[in-house]
């Protein structure tokens, strides 16, 4: 998943309470308000309040604390999803049948993950008629959902009938209105962390991969794309086929429907996008085969058939998620001059570490995030040369140091201790960019094409599968420890991933282009440089953001009027950029800009930007605008943009 300049997305921080007494068959009903009011939580006592309730017991490597599912009595292998989408009630209703393995022979019910799901009957489908079986709902927790108890008499494929709530956690319904053609509906869902369970019962939980297929039932007019074998010569029938043959972790579960057409980029590689933004996402994105073969070469070989892209509506809460075979984008990288095509790279190198090796559990996020961080920069290094792979990394470090002066110890430790918070706290730039500097660190030790073999047989021995912390450094002690005794510890490994912070002498990526940038901002500010004499002419978006985020937070009314007058940073035209300066423009309020933050806010969906600017117009005494502005924007937000943003505007509910 990409959510800063590449990922930043910190969630809302809440403290749960989970409970799991049995009640009747009636499902409960959740509504938005209700999720809401249960999320809005300061963030930061919710952290502590987490922590000091933990639990005192050592954390125990490979449970996953955010799932009931009994995992150690089944083990779902396949999914069969039978569904018909529906935009007037904005629900998805039909089956889901599950081949189970019993692991062992107590007789337990098999317990699965659901939230706000309504579970019209379980039957048994072993032998020539269909058996109807019994089963219950637990208590149900405003974030953790509702455990749903089956007694399956034996059977080991069931049918559950279930449809989604209209206010369901991972899925979004977007009028026409809300799209880029305003014509059609759209509908798309985004499982991680936990939200799976929201649109299909399941052992919601990294550590199950399954494999699946579906039947899509969906308006005519509308195409239905999953996160498996997509056909780009499909005809829009209304009823849509799928398979993924190969074990997916639950949050890799993906839907999306809209009015999309597709055009090829490569011989593996796509775009799916609404018509009006087709060619421009497919000449944005052009040079996806090519990060596809480069990476191939370096890490071995792709193991998902196709590549391809959905652009999402501006509404979509991430920069991407890498849902495989098919990466959901969000349309605010589409710069013109693919300078925020690292996005891709990101989505594109998750195909070997996240989807091919995936973290057993929330704890383990660095496992996925910093493995794919480092790729990501090695691919932009391969496909645009040093200079853009030195101003990644450079940006990169210091959005880790930005983030960090915000965090307390327990969230700046890579493999985190979750228990009693929401999993979606997990996204911050530690797993990503301490854990990417961590390899960095590594390569710089025992040299790129030694580092590269290991990273290779790595993702070769665990293809497939969900490892813990543990179990990479069980492999690490048989691998580069034996190898390299005198050049690695397990003792340096283990500071690097269990305490807070940064060693002292870790590695400080830099980028002489910023060199120049840093030159140039302090002449100007101390007077000795006007800015129509600063050469902008060859800088990049990198350039021009790393120029404003290192603007002292107050600057003068002339001050703003002069860099907006020269360089017309109120019409900014990348998003990134824009949203440099906007942070600029609350802070010191600059009246000329504020158009432009209410424009902003109400036509992107995409929480790198929105909470940010809604903590800083929250801070500089404008909470009444923010709000103002997010009870008109928050109809075409996501659900997970909602929640987040509420407990920064609406701490007090």
């Amino acid at each position: 998943m990409q959510l800063t300049l590449r990922h930043t997305c910190l969630a809302a921080l809440v403290a749960l309470g989970v409970g799991c007494t049995e009640k009747d068959q009636t499902p409960a009903k959740v509504t938005v308000e209700e999720s809401q009011a249960a999320a809005n939580a300061d963030a930061e006592l919710a952290t502590a309040a987490a922590i000091a309730n933990a639990d005192e017991k050592a954390i125990e490597s490979g449970v996953d604390y955010h799932s009931y599912a009994n995992m150690l009595d089944y083990q779902v292998q396949h999914i069969a999803l039978d569904l018909d989408i529906n935009f007037d009630q904005k629900t998805i209703s039909g089956t889901a049948t599950l081949d189970i393995d019993a692991l062992n022979e107590d007789g337990n019910p098999l317990i699965l993950d659901t939230r706000a799901l309504s579970i019209n009957a379980v039957d048994g489908l072993d032998g020539p008629q269909t058996a109807a079986l019994k089963f219950k709902l637990g208590e149900e927790d405003a974030h953790l959902g509702t455990p749903l108890s089956i007694d399956l008499a034996g059977q080991k494929k069931i049918r559950i009938s279930y449809s989604t709530s209209p206010g369901a956690s991972g899925v979004q319904w977007l009028t026409p209105e809300q799209t880029a053609g305003k014509k059609h509906p759209f509908l798309f869902t985004q499982a991680q962390a936990i939200h799976a369970r929201s649109f299909v019962p399941l052992q919601d939980s990294p550590k199950a991969r399954i494999t699946y297929s579906a039947t899509v039932r969906t308006p005519k007019d509308l195409l239905a794309v999953m996160s498996a074998n997509n056909d780009p010569k499909t005809d829009k029938d209304g009823e849509y086929h799928f398979e993924m043959p190969q074990k997916v972790p639950s949050y890799l579960i993906a839907l999306a429907v809209g009015d999309l057409e597709f055009k090829a980029m490569g011989e593996r590689t796509g775009v799916y996008a609404e018509p009006s933004i087709l060619d421009a996402a497919a000449k944005e994105f052009e040079d996806t085969e090519a990060m596809l073969i480069a990476t191939e070469k370096v890490y071995g070989p792709y193991r998902w058939d196709r590549y391809d892209l959905l652009i999402l509506p501006p509404s979509f809460p991430f920069g991407g998620m890498e849902n495989p075979r098919l990466s959901f984008i969000t349309p605010t990288v589409i710069a013109g001059d693919k300078s925020l095509t690292a996005l891709i790279a990101h989505e594109l190198a998750h195909s070997w570490s996240g989807n091919l090796v995936t973290n057993a559990s929330w704890r383990d996020l660095w496992l996925n995030e910093g493995f794919t961080t480092y790729l990501t920069n090695r691919i932009m290094q391969l496909i645009y040369g040093d200079d853009r792979y030195r101003m990644e990394m450079a940006l990169g470090y210091e959005d880790l140091q930005s983030d960090m002066a915000d965090l307390e110890d327990a969230r700046e430790i890579m493999a985190i201790d979750l228990r009693g918070m929401d999993p979606d706290a997990v996204f911050s730039n530690v797993p990503y960019e301490k854990g990417s500097l961590f390899l960095y660190e590594l390569e710089n030790t025992i040299g790129r094409e030694n580092f590269d073999k290991f990273l290779r047989n790595y993702f070769d021995h665990f293809a497939f599968q969900s490892i813990t912390t543990e179990d990479f450094l069980n492999y690490v002690e048989s691998t580069l420890l034996a190898q390299y005794p005198d050049k690695l510890s397990k003792e340096r490994f283990e500071q690097w991933i269990f305490q807070p912070g940064l060693l002292e002498d870790a590695p400080k990526p830099h980028s002489p282009a910023f060199e120049n940038v840093d030159k140039a901002r302090t002449a100007w500010l101390d007077g000795s440089l006007a800015l129509d004499t600063i050469d902008v002419s060859k800088w990049t978006s990198h350039e021009w953001k790393y120029f404003l985020d290192g603007m002292p937070e107050e600057l003068s009314p002339e001050q703003m009027a002069a860099l907006d007058a020269q360089f017309n940073l109120t019409n900014a035209g990348n998003n990134e950029v824009a949203h440099s300066w906007l942070m600029l423009v609350v802070k010191n309020d600059y009246q000329p800009g504020f158009e432009r933050v209410h424009s902003f806010l109400t036509s992107i969906g995409r929480n790198k930007f929105l909470r940010p600017l809604y903590r800083a117009l929250k801070e500089n005494g404008k909470l009444d605008l923010a709000r103002e502005i997010f009870e008109e924007a928050k109809v075409g937000y996501h659900p997970l943009s909602v929640k987040v943003n509420s407990t920064i505007l609406y701490p007090e509910k």
